[in-house]
């Protein structure tokens, strides 16, 4: 039996631009951070409350180009990937240092072409392989599909 899953799922905004990068091979690379939040209940106030999360995540292909092209600082994204721990050597201090992060497989639109929040979007899929647009309504629009405009499509 298979004992091994590896699948993250986020919603959230961007803490800055896509870094885009090409590597030796030409494969593009776009580098950026997610925000997060955490909702809990204080049990000293009885208050709701939310505590950020800054993930580090990685796109490569037409996903990292796809990423670098529609989006940038403050615009929310839906991703679907797997973590991936890096390991490295300080250089200065000779330490062994490492840092989790998210390798992102797909991509959805999350709100409207200029807005900051809302509902549905379309999926990018394929991850590094390649892939294409998945005319389908994104899974998270709760199954009512109003019809879409072509000037609505950001491509």
């Amino acid at each position: 039996m298979a004992a091994n899953f590896n699948k993250v799922i986020l919603m959230g905004n961007l803490t800055r631009d896509p870094e885009m990068r090409v590597l030796p091979s030409n494969m593009p690379v776009a580098s950026f951070g997610l925000a997060v939040n955490d909702r809990f209940k204080n049990k000293q106030t009885d208050q709701w409350e939310e505590r950020p999360n800054f993930i580090d995540c990685e796109a490569f292909g037409r996903t990292a180009e796809n990423i670098g092209k529609f989006f940038s600082k403050g615009k929310p994204i839906f991703i679907e990937g797997k973590l991936r721990l890096d390991q490295w050597e300080d250089r200065q201090s000779g330490q062994k240092r490492s840092k989790l992060k998210v390798v992102v497989d797909t991509f959805q639109f999350v709100g409207g072409r200029d807005s900051g929040g809302g509902g549905g979007g379309y999926q990018q899929s394929g991850g590094s392989q390649g892939g294409g647009w998945d005319a389908s309504p994104a899974a998270t629009s709760g199954g009512h599909h109003e019809p879409v405009d072509e000037d609505d499509i950001p491509f």
